[in-house]
């Protein structure tokens, strides 16, 4: 009796992770524009695999690409969030902390902007020669 308990407790913790997970990535889209932009992206690079019928691996590399992107810009928005919370004045560290984490987000998209450039523009060539 004691055992079917803690699964039932284990198993409602694991579900209200991923439901307080899921409400985050929410959150974010909704708060805020660049995650809009990203998803955005995310979308039309689909299409355009979809579309250019894309292999394997190259399905790979957009995937990697996108989710290192969506991470990145939750993890931006989370430090923001905090730091907001730490301080309501102006203070240099604060600005650091929020200009390096907000540097990551667009050292990320520009990497997945490469990697997007790499598989889609020799196709569309093709298609357009």
């Amino acid at each position: 009796m004691k055992s079917k308990r803690l699964i039932k407790v284990k198993t409602k913790k694991i579900i209200n992770s991923f439901k307080y997970a899921f409400e985050g990535i929410v959150t974010s889209f909704k708060t805020e524009r660049n995650m809009k932009i990203h998803v955005l992206a995310t979308v039309l690079v689909i299409l355009l695999g979809v579309i250019l019928k894309i292999n394997k691996t190259e399905w790979i590399l957009c995937t990697f690409a996108i989710t290192i992107v969506i991470s990145a810009e939750l993890f931006n928005t989370a430090l923001e969030t905090i730091v907001d919370m730490i301080t309501k004045e102006k203070n240099v560290k604060a600005k650091i902390a929020k200009d390096v984490s907000a540097g990551a987000v667009l050292v990320t998209a520009i990497g997945a902007t490469v990697v997007g450039t790499i598989i889609f523009i020799p196709k569309i060539l093709q298609i357009l020669l």
